[in-house]
C-alpha cells in the first residue's frame, strides 16, 4: 500500500546570464504557490507579491469547504435544511458562475459533490489509502447533488437537496490567478508569472521573450513538454498524480466522476491553454470535465467547454493534442509520440 501526494511542478527556464526573477512561495489552497516578477527591483516587487499572497490567504479563508469560512457556513445551512446567513457578494457571484460552468459541462464539473470528496478522504491535506463503503458512494450518487439545486435569495443560499456540499477546489485557484494578475498590474508590475499548483497565468513576458513553462510528465520526474506562455494566457492541468493513493496496484485519484462516485480512471493528465477574459478561471474549470470525460469524451467535452488547445494523456500514457495545442508545444518525451487530433 502506497500513499503519494504529488504537486505539478513548474519548469521555469531562465536564460543564461540573465538576472533571475524575484520570487516568493507560499502554501495555500492545499498546494504550493509561486509568484515570479521579472525586471523590477525587490523594493517594488516585494510589496506587490505580498499583496497577492495576502489575497490568496483571504480567498482561502473565504472559500475553504472544510474549515471555518463563508462557504463552510453555507454548507452547514444546506445540511440543516435552512437558508444560509447572508453571504458576501463575492461568494454569491462565484457560486452562480460555477453553477453556469457546471451546466455547460453536463455536470462533469460539479462543485456540489463535496460529500463524495470527503467520503474518499480527499478533503484533507493528508488522507488514508482506503476505499469507502460502496453503499455510501451509491447513496450519494443517487442523491444527485447538483449546482442546479442551489437557489439564491438575495445574499442567501438555499438548497432543497441536503446532499449538496460545496467544494470550489476546482474553481478557486483559477479565480485567484485572475485576481493576482490584476493586483500585480495595479501595483505597477507588468511582467510576472503566477503558479498555483500547476494552474499558471502569465503577465507580460520574461524580458524580450514569453515566459517558458513546463508541463509535468505524469509518470516521470520532469517535464513532458514545454511551451511559451504569452501575456494574458493561462494553463490548467488536472492529473491523477497530484492527489491520489494506491491499493492493490490500482490508482485512485481525487478527480471524482459525479456519475459514478468513483475516481475517474481514463486519463493520466489533461492540460488546457486558454486566453482572453477570465482565462484563469477557465483554465481551472475546463480541465476537470475534459479529464473525467476520458478517451471517449474528451474531445467533445473540450468543444463543449470552449477550449481549442488541449493536451490529453490517457491511462496508458498515450498522448494526444489538438492541432492548435501541438503547435505550441515543444515535445520532450522522445519515447512517446504525440498524436494530433482535429
Amino acid at each position: 500500500m502506497r500513499l503519494i501526494v504529488a504537486l505539478f511542478l513548474l519548469v521555469l527556464l531562465s536564460g543564461c546570464g540573465e538576472k533571475p526573477p524575484y520570487k516568493q512561495q507560499a502554501y495555500v489552497f492545499g498546494t504550493l504557490v509561486e509568484v515570479s516578477v521579472y525586471g523590477e527591483s525587490e523594493t517594488k516587487a516585494r510589496p506587490a507579491v505580498d499583496a497577492v499572497l495576502a489575497d490568496f490567504d483571504r480567498l482561502h479563508r473565504l472559500l475553504h469547504a472544510w474549515e471555518p469560512s463563508d462557504l463552510q457556513r453555507i454548507n452547514a445551512a444546506i445540511a440543516a435544511g435552512k437558508p444560509s446567513d447572508p453571504a458576501p457578494k463575492e461568494v454569491i457571484g462565484l457560486l452562480q458562475d460555477a453553477a453556469s460552468w457546471s451546466d455547460r459541462s453536463d455536470g462533469l464539473f460539479n462543485p456540489a459533490i463535496g460529500n463524495l470528496i470527503e467520503l474518499w478522504g480527499f478533503h484533507s491535506d493528508t488522507f488514508a489509502a482506503r476505499l469507502p463503503d460502496p453503499a455510501k458512494v451509491d447513496q450519494l450518487v443517487k442523491a444527485n447533488p447538483r449546482m442546479a439545486d442551489l437557489h439564491f435569495d438575495g445574499d442567501r443560499v438555499v438548497s432543497a437537496n441536503p446532499a449538496v456540499r460545496l467544494d470550489l477546489g476546482g474553481y478557486a485557484k483559477g479565480y485567484a490567478l485572475e485576481r493576482a494578475a490584476n493586483l500585480l498590474k495595479a501595483q505597477g508590475v507588468h511582467n510576472a508569472l503566477v503558479n498555483i499548483g500547476g494552474n499558471i497565468i502569465a503577465v507580460g513576458q520574461h524580458g524580450d521573450r514569453p515566459w517558458k513553462v513546463g508541463i509535468q510528465h505524469p509518470r516521470q520526474p520532469g517535464a513532458i513538454a514545454t511551451l511559451e506562455l504569452r501575456d494574458g494566457e493561462a494553463i490548467g492541468t488536472s492529473g491523477d498524480y497530484q492527489r491520489y493513493f494506491e491499493l492493490a496496484g490500482k490508482r485512485y485519484c481525487h478527480l471524482i466522476d459525479p456519475r459514478t462516485g468513483w475516481p475517474a480512471n481514463g486519463a493520466q493528465a489533461v492540460t488546457v491553454l486558454v486566453r482572453g477574459e477570465h482565462a484563469g478561471t477557465r483554465s481551472d474549470v475546463t480541465s476537470k470535465p475534459i479529464f473525467i470525460g476520458g478517451p471517449a469524451e474528451w474531445r467533445k467535452m473540450a468543444t463543449r467547454m470552449g477550449v481549442s488547445e488541449v493536451l490529453f494523456i490517457d491511462a496508458a500514457g498515450r498522448a494526444s493534442a489538438t492541432r492548435s495545442m501541438a503547435g505550441r508545444l515543444e515535445w520532450l518525451d522522445k519515447t512517446a509520440p504525440l498524436a494530433i487530433v482535429e
